[in-house]
């Protein structure tokens, strides 16, 4: 590995102090470690605690209104599209592969459509 350390994008969802719920762009620093030796060094972050995992599936044509999430979590999208819009007014769409790091646990919180025509699924970390 050329580099000791590689910078790593992801969005946040988070709620303000007016209740109002928005979008931020995060930046994680991973170094070079190694993770599973004799296998080749890689690229981690520090530790993000979670107590669990689960899988959703979110039907095609899936709507949810605006709510905050029950806890805070960590959702990658493993197949399918989602629209998500916040209390601000800002949309954003996910394909497979993306991360959200989810935090909006009060205030008007975010809607979720799935689009695209198939079901939606996602791996969340809580």
């Amino acid at each position: 590995m050329g580099s000791r350390s590689q910078k790593i994008n992801i969005v946040r969802l988070y709620t303000d102090e007016a209740t109002e719920s928005h979008f931020i762009e995060e930046t994680l620093e991973a170094h070079e470690v190694n993770f599973a030796p004799p296998a080749s060094p890689v690229y981690s972050t520090q530790p993000i605690a979670t107590r669990q995992s689960m899988f959703l599936l979110l039907p095609d044509g899936y709507f949810g209104d605006f709510h905050p999430v029950p806890s805070r979590q960590i959702m990658t999208l493993v197949s399918g599209a989602l629209e998500v819009t916040v209390s601000d007014g800002e949309v954003r769409h996910f394909v497979p592969g993306q991360t959200v790091l989810v935090e909006d646990t009060t205030g008007k919180g975010h809607s979720t459509r799935s689009i695209g025509g198939e079901s939606v699924l996602t791996c969340v970390q809580l």
